[in-house]
């Protein structure tokens, strides 16, 4: 019976204030950066679904051909009858990529955008009619809880597209741990990790032609200004990504065209000329450097399956 058209479960649903005080923390430290966790409003997710369509764009088109391969194994992997519970689930579309012969017991989408999580889950619920979904609205990044009393039995947590590479190496790990500690000694991590690879691929990726991925970065100050009554100009901002080859890691930035004062939940924020602002890190690993973090946070690598250039890796981790 499926239970998507069920109001979403709410949980740490972070106050205006509480959202307040981080942004200006940001805004005011050196140098100035947004949590990428504020890139999604439904906009913002609208924006993100729109990136996943572009040519430059390889991770989804990558991702997918993996599970198209392999995704009898990967079921076979984790068993049927768990809860599969995805953080950041977003459009809830790659759950389905699994089903129906993955056959979980329960699906327990998770995202930030109530508003978006209850559509897709619903759209989700009509796919699968069978499949039980329970919604749960939460800022995974800020910390992991499950809300409800769940089924006794395997949990399995999916976070599947390169969302992982957003955190810095040691919050990767702890993230890990959070996941590992819900599992109750029983359970698994199935998850996509992208590769290093040629740093140009990388660059047409974050700087497509159609700007699809500007669009998305400077939305994050609609976003804010709309959560925290602001009057950031994205016409004073521009969109700057580039690949960090030595760090691993592609680093996304709003710069700052002219100097100005903005205004943001009653607070001024100089900005100048060139300034930049961080809004995003994503870093790249080969699959034995994530392997090793995961062994960090108690979890073996049990499965790894990638595609034939090696540019992308679906790894399965079971408690250590």
């Amino acid at each position: 019976m499926s239970t998507a058209n069920q109001s979403a479960v709410v949980a740490d649903a972070p106050e205006d204030n509480a959202i307040a005080a981080e942004v200006l923390a940001g805004l005011r430290s050196s140098p100035k950066r947004i949590a990428p966790k504020f890139f999604y409003d439904k906009k913002g997710s609208e924006l993100f679904d729109a990136i996943t369509e572009l040519d430059e764009y390889y991770v989804p088109r990558v991702e997918k051909q993996i599970f198209a391969a392999h995704a009898a194994d990967m079921c076979s992997a984790i068993g049927p009858g768990s809860t599969v519970i995805e953080p950041g689930a977003g459009s809830c579309e790659k759950i389905a990529w699994l089903l129906p012969e993955l056959a979980p017991e329960l699906y327990v989408p998770m995202d930030i955008s109530a508003e978006h999580l209850e559509h897709s889950a619903a759209v989700l619920g009509e796919q699968h009619p069978q499949l039980a979904i329970r919604p749960q609205v939460c800022d995974h990044t800020a910390g992991l809880t499950l809300q409800d009393k769940l089924p006794a039995g395997k949990r399995v947590f999916f976070y599947p597209g390169s969302s992982v590479g957003n955190f810095e190496p040691t919050d990767a790990v702890a993230f890990m741990q959070r996941m590992r500690a819900l599992m109750d000694g029983d359970g698994g991590l199935l998850i996509g990790v992208d590769a290093k690879k040629d740093p140009q691929v990388l660059h047409a990726a974050y700087n497509d032609a159609d700007d699809v991925t500007a669009a998305f970065n400077l939305n994050v100050l609609d976003h804010l200004n709309n959560e925290l009554d602001g009057d950031l100009d994205t016409d004073h901002f521009e969109h700057h990504a580039l690949y960090n080859e030595q760090a691993g890691r592609i680093e996304m930035h709003l710069r700052c065209t002219a100097s100005h004062t903005a205004e943001l939940a009653g607070e001024p924020i100089e900005f100048a000329a060139g300034e930049l602002v961080h809004t995003e890190n994503s870093y790249k690993y080969h699959p034995d450097e994530f392997a090793a973090l995961g062994e960090q946070a108690g979890l073996k690598p049990k499965s790894c399956w990638q595609d034939s250039r090696g540019w992308f890796s679906v790894l399965y981790l079971e408690p250590a």
